[in-house]
């Protein structure tokens, strides 16, 4: 059975202890629940699966639902593969659809990584003695991704590592930078439709219109003297939600509908976990061998900037196709609030390609290792 998207619709991306840090994530799941519901005109749906990374636990997805004032009947999942967890909500909101199990699901990810909780291992767990925040033993804010390490800056390591097996320069990670603030700053009205108000909010924050090579030299090494990922080079942290509304054959046939685009297929996969960045690649690579079709068939590829390292992979094996690579700009500009990341790609795509139609990739490395891609038509 095929699968459409109707639409969807996201918060402004802000950054994370500023305009949304006493904003619940939930909260901001809500508020586009309830403007997806208005917009389409819903009056049923079958479930609400919902992405999140560094939230308070339990099942999300069903306060945000119940928040939001749907039926109580309407099920809801929470999905967790860290920044690839809204992407796995997509995905699995396809399969379910695909396979004849529901006909009408709102999928996509929220984070509040202004409220991100600080956790403490049990005592009796040996990582408890390994870990320490603020003088208290065994707290922690980042999950162990690897049996080979519990660091904190896991993920920054990861993208260095990468670097350095690349030979990538600091400057080569800048020039991504550059690339991708001045394509956001430059697309601001085309993401206008799909951006709802929060609290008098309607911008993102995090774009930086005269971004220059002067701003980032001065930025941060967070990994030390002489290595190569900086604060400028890397994505900020963010808070935000992102919704889209997937759709049966026979519910779009069946209301007179015209969708925005039709999922074609969703994978996913593993990668090295100490070297997470190349997730995007490997698993955009894999979904376009099984549909017979190279980069060249694509009109329009989302990849997520978590660090400029997966821009440079990409422009060094594909270096034909970056026009319309993150043609809108990336996280590295716009920011990463974790588990909305996938939902926010898939609404890049529908902006790039809104005009122009054709195919579209979007593709999200998780921490781990894992990594999720979407190939849609327009």
């Amino acid at each position: 059975m095929k699968v459409y998207i109707l639409g969807g619709l996201r918060t402004p991306i802000v950054v994370s202890g500023t305009k949304f840090k006493n904003i619940r994530p939930e909260m901001l799941g809500a508020e586009v629940l309830k403007a997806l519901q208005k917009k389409f005109r819903l009056k049923h749906v079958d479930e609400v699966i919902c992405g999140n990374a560094v939230g308070t636990g339990g099942n999300i997805s069903r306060l945000m639902t119940l928040l939001a004032g749907f039926d109580e009947k309407t099920a809801a999942l929470t999905v967790d593969r860290q920044c690839a967890s809204g992407a796995a909500a997509i995905s699995i909101a396809f399969c379910k659809i695909s396979c004849g199990i529901s006909d009408l699901i709102i999928a996509g990810g929220v984070e509040s990584a202004s409220l991100q909780p600080l956790r403490i291992y049990n005592p009796n767990d040996e990582r408890f003695f390994l870990t320490k925040i603020d003088d208290i033993q065994g707290a922690y804010r980042t999950a162990q991704f690897s049996p080979n390490e519990i660091d904190e800056f896991a993920m920054i390591k990861g993208a260095q590592r990468v670097a350095d097996a690349e030979n990538f320069s600091k400057s080569d990670l800048d020039a991504w930078a550059l690339i991708s603030h001045r394509r956001a700053a430059a697309s601001t009205e085309l993401l206008r439709d799909f951006i709802i108000e929060i609290n008098g909010i309607s911008q993102d924050t995090s774009i930086k219109k005269n971004i220059s090579q002067k701003i980032l030299d001065r930025a941060p090494l967070p990994l030390g003297k002489n290595t190569k990922i900086s604060a400028g080079n890397a994505c900020r942290i963010n808070d935000g939600a992102a919704f889209v509304v997937l759709a049966s054959e026979k519910f779009v046939f069946d209301n007179f509908l015209s969708p925005a685009a039709e999922i074609l297929d969703v994978a996913t996969g593993g990668v090295n976990p100490l070297e997470s960045p190349r997730g995007a690649q490997i698993i955009s690579d894999k979904i376009l061998k099984k549909n017979a079709l190279t980069y060249e068939n694509l009109a329009a590829i989302e990849f997520n900037e978590a660090f400029s390292v997966i821009d440079l992979l990409f422009e060094r094996n594909h270096p034909n196709c970056v026009e319309k690579f993150n043609k809108l700009g990336g996280a590295l500009a716009y920011g990463h609030p974790y588990g909305a990341s996938g939902a926010i790609l898939m609404i890049n795509l529908l902006a790039a390609l809104k005009n122009s139609g054709g195919l579209g990739l979007l593709s999200i490395a998780g921490a781990g290792g894992t990594g999720e891609a979407i190939l849609i038509k327009v």
